[in-house]
C-alpha cells in the first residue's frame, strides 16, 4: 500500500546561486559526503546533480507529511544509487524516525524515487509504500 507521495520541482539556477554565494558551507549544511563526492566527479552539472538531490529531499518531506520540522533536516535524508543504479533514499535521524512512524507494523518501507532534469528545471518524485513483511 502506498503510505506517502511527495514532488518537487527546483530551479538548477538558484541551486547554482546558493553554490557561488555560499559555497561549502551551503553543501556541507544540506548534502551528504557522499552526494557532495558525487557532485565533486561531475564538474560541468555540479549544480544539476545537487538541484536533483535538493528536490528528492523536499519530496520525500512531502511525503512524510513533515516537510524541514520536527526534526526531519536535509542532511539526514541522502539520495543513493541501487546495485541496478536506480536512486532511493538513505535515511538517518529525523528522516528516518518519521518514515518509520508511517509503516504499519508487520510491514516494512519501500521508497521509490524518480529523478529527473532539464535546465533550468530539476524534478523528483517520491513514492513510500508499506509492504507486509514475509517470513
Amino acid at each position: 500500500m502506498i503510505v506517502g507521495l511527495g514532488s518537487d520541482l527546483c530551479n538548477i539556477e538558484r541551486i547554482q546561486n546558493s553554490l557561488d554565494r555560499f559555497g561549502e558551507r551551503f553543501e556541507n549544511r544540506v548534502f551528504t559526503e557522499r552526494e557532495r563526492a558525487k557532485a565533486r566527479r561531475r564538474p560541468f552539472t555540479i549544480a544539476g546533480t545537487y538541484a536533483k538531490r535538493f528536490a528528492a529531499k523536499e519530496a520525500f518531506s512531502k511525503a512524510v507529511g513533515t516537510g524541514f520540522r520536527k526534526a526531519v533536516f536535509m542532511r539526514d535524508i541522502g539520495v543513493v544509487n541501487k546495485p541496478s543504479g536506480a536512486p532511493t533514499l538513505h535515511l538517518e535521524g529525523g528522516a528516518k524516525e518519521a518514515l518509520d512512524k508511517l509503516i504499519p507494523a508487520g510491514h516494512e518501507a519501500h521508497v521509490h524515487l524518480t529523478l529527473t532534469d532539464d535546465h533550468p528545471w530539476a524534478q523528483a518524485f517520491v513514492i513510500i509504500e508499506a509492504l507486509p513483511i514475509t517470513g
